[in-house]
């Protein structure tokens, strides 16, 4: 192993000999320089993966040294050590990219504990988060066990999501797959867990927030003096939100965030309908039929989101509020709502559907080079991160808090990456989803799938008098028997939704305040 080579920079560097032959006797290669600008000839000859930096020399200070250090290398970790604790020093040192700072007398531990955080912060993290992991999993693992209610399994799901994303960020594959397996172990009793219970909730109202009754629950306590942006960003997995969450939080902070349950199917055709018109599928088939068209019919499922809003608001005794609704389909429409967000501030709700992380999804089944950009739960969630970012979905959200607009952010549903394909046998009236399937005569393994023979015990319409619905288990995506290798092949590692996982299921509701 190659040593680390130092350059420590100190008018007074022969008092610090007994520091140096500390370090080197901990495999630091140290060089020394006493003033600044013998020091920067050294930097431009040689390779130094760190610098300790004296604030208080004379001629050339440390701050003047800092400023040439980072013209000729910017990314080079610079520790500073100073006498002086003056709040202005440090400031300024910081603002020119310091990694570290000591304040004298140092003692050689110090600097190696400061090396060490400078030097190897990846592999410290890396580490750290291995090793509580390594201690957390067995506890996860008795949690998972013994979870009773809904709740339990939102919190249970948002603890994965967080040892997910801090696992992805350390690449340790072996620590990643056994997350991979909880997880998947996890998903299989969730879909027990739904189809034991999730009848009853429909027939009840006894569980959890569900697409329904979200706005009804949580959207409608909003409304105050503030103007309201709900943004319905499509098929938002709760892990793609907690990566774009911290670069809102620059602009918005937090008032809440409440995780709700998808409907089934776990799709926008069914759970953002619901969303907006304050009921269930069965029902807006039957009292709004104008506004619905079943799985097979022709033409677009979510048309009307406006209208289902409009009589959702009515049904709530809220037909006073001043409302637009705008759906975002492509970059041109995005950048057009970014810029009229100042017209929008005499609305009492704003409400934006944004569409791309649906059209990413499915464009990781239909393009190669999605599936080249996106082949794991990480890169995804990398794409997803990159495209936001650079988005005028983020303009909005900018403007919006400069504007002083009070922020909600939510989805109609999640998605999830298959694996496992499992046989179907329908008439060709059956719908298509890969993750959901309705239509007569259906046959399948049972132990893949939750069976509903009777829609309308899960508020859902019948396309036919003996239709029923079939919703994909963990990871399983339905494949019919003829080319079932090509298909399986097709769809295999691609990601969908309409089926029974955490993913697809478990979704944020996060209400957020202009800072």
């Amino acid at each position: 192993m190659m040593q680390a080579k130092i350059l420590w920079i100190d008018d007074q560097i022969e008092l610090l000999n007994s520091h140096i032959i500390f370090l080197s006797e901990k495999g630091y290669s140290i060089d020394t320089c006493t003033n600044g600008s013998d020091a920067l000839e050294k930097i431009i000859e040689t390779r130094y993966e760190a610098i300790l930096l004296d604030e208080n020399m004379p001629g050339m200070n440390g701050i003047e040294t800092l400023k040439q250090i980072k013209k000729i290398n910017r990314n080079l970790k610079v520790i500073m050590i100073t006498k002086s604790e003056e709040e202005n020093i440090m400031e300024e040192a910081i603002g020119k990219e310091i990694s570290d700072y000591l304040i004298k007398p140092v003692n050689p531990n110090q600097i190696l504990l400061s090396l060490k955080k400078t030097l190897n912060v990846r592999e410290l993290i890396k580490d750290s988060n291995i090793s509580e992991y390594q201690q957390e999993f067995r506890n996860l693992s008795l949690k998972m066990m013994d979870i009773k209610t809904w709740s339990e399994w939102s919190d249970f799901y948002l603890e994965l999501i967080n040892w997910e994303v801090k696992l992805s960020e350390i690449d340790d594959e072996t620590m990643i797959e056994i997350l991979n397996n909880q997880k998947f172990e996890a998903n299989s009793l969730f879909a027990k867990f739904i189809q034991n219970n999730y009848e009853s909730w429909i027939k009840t109202n006894d569980g959890p927030t569900l697409s329904h009754n979200v706005l009804e629950k949580y959207l409608i306590r909003q409304f105050d003096k503030k103007p309201l942006l709900l943004i319905v960003i499509d098929n938002l997995r709760y892990d793609q939100w907690k990566v774009i969450e911290p670069s809102i939080l620059d602009y918005y902070t937090k008032e809440s965030e409440l995780p709700y349950y998808s409907i089934l199917p776990t799709t926008t055709q069914y759970a953002r309908n619901s969303l907006f018109a304050g009921i269930m599928p069965k029902k807006i088939h039957e009292e709004l039929s104008q506004y619905w068209k079943n799985d097979n019919d022709d033409g677009g499922k979510n048309l009307f989101e406006k209208e289902l809003l409009n009589y959702n608001l009515n049904r709530l005794n809220k037909g006073e509020i001043n409302f637009e609704y705008f759906k975002i389909t492509n970059l041109k429409n995005g950048v057009k709502v970014a810029n009229s967000m100042k017209q929008m501030k005499k609305n009492d709700l704003t409400t934006v559907v944004y569409n791309f992380v649906d059209m990413l999804s499915h464009s990781k089944t239909e393009m190669e080079m999605i599936k080249e950009l996106a082949p794991n739960d990480k890169a995804y969630r990398s794409l997803t991160k990159s495209w936001f970012m650079n988005s005028p979905l983020f303009d909005i959200i900018k403007n919006a808090s400069d504007l002083g607009f009070k922020l909600i952010i939510t989805t109609d549903h999640g998605t999830i990456n298959v694996k496992n394909p499992t046989k179907i046998i329908g008439d060709r009236n059956t719908s298509q989803n890969l993750r959901y399937k309705t239509g007569k005569s259906l046959t399948m393994n049972e132990k893949d799938n939750i069976v509903y023979k009777n829609p309308h015990d899960i508020s859902l319409p019948r396309t036919s008098i003996n239709s029923s619905y079939v919703f994909a288990k963990e990871d399983f995506y339905l494949v019919y028997p003829n080319n079932y290798n090509h298909y399986s092949n097709y769809f295999k590692n691609t990601y969908q939704h309409g089926g029974v996982s955490m993913e697809e299921v478990i979704i944020p509701f996060v209400v957020l305040n202009p800072k």
